[in-house]
């Protein structure tokens, strides 16, 4: 049992992460440690793409709903496991994708895909490890309603950029967002301060 907890927890496993549906493209690639649970995933994301984590949220991975079980709401026939109890090397391997869906509102949908599975130079170690590798635009702002709807903001701000409607949305947004900018030093700083609080695994 040893020899394998070790094999396990010494996987390095590369993720590419999709907005779906969004022109251009908001990604993100991050490294995180295959014995992680899909609880330390989510914080990951939230934290990699600018999420603030208001939302709830849900993986998919082929017929399994992992997140947090709601017996109320839950459909029995097909219940929430626990996504702090399962690890990604359980369940994925090079080349699996599944899904990630924040916000059950405005529906941000994520499509993930395994683009590596490699030991971790620090065979020995079996702490959580994450960071992140590049990424490509700012995501949305929380509660902007959805693609669509954002989708209509990138127009505006492109056509119209000094309009009523484009300086509306940028003051409810925040007067430095930019649409443009990807901020990996500050995302790799909150997983940073995560790992270094222990409140994630």
């Amino acid at each position: 049992m040893a020899t394998a907890r070790k094999n396990t927890s010494s996987k390095l496993f590369t993720l590419k992460i999709e907005l779906v549906d969004t022109t251009p493209l908001i990604w993100r690639r991050i490294a995180i440690s295959g014995h992680a649970s899909f609880a330390m995933l989510h914080h990951v994301i939230q934290a990699a793409m600018g999420w603030h984590d208001a939302h709830l949220h849900e993986f998919r991975v082929g017929d399994r709903r992992i997140g947090i079980p709601d017996l109320d709401f839950d459909d029995p026939e097909n219940p929430v496991a626990k996504e702090t109890v399962l690890r990604l090397d359980r369940l994925l391997t090079t080349d699996s994708t599944f899904t990630y869906r924040y916000d059950f509102g405005d529906s941000w949908d994520h499509r993930i895909r395994v683009e590596q599975v490699r030991d971790r130079e620090d065979h020995d170690a079996y702490g959580p490890i994450a960071w992140v590798e590049g990424g490509e635009r700012a995501c949305p702002p929380e509660d902007s309603g959805g693609v669509g709807r954002y989708q209509e903001f990138l127009a505006c701000w492109e056509n119209d950029p000094y309009g009523e409607q484009t300086e509306q949305v940028r003051t409810w947004a925040g007067l430095d967002f930019d649409p443009a900018r990807f901020d990996r030093p500050a995302a790799g700083a909150a997983i940073d301060r995560m790992l270094g609080n222990r409140w994630i695994k």
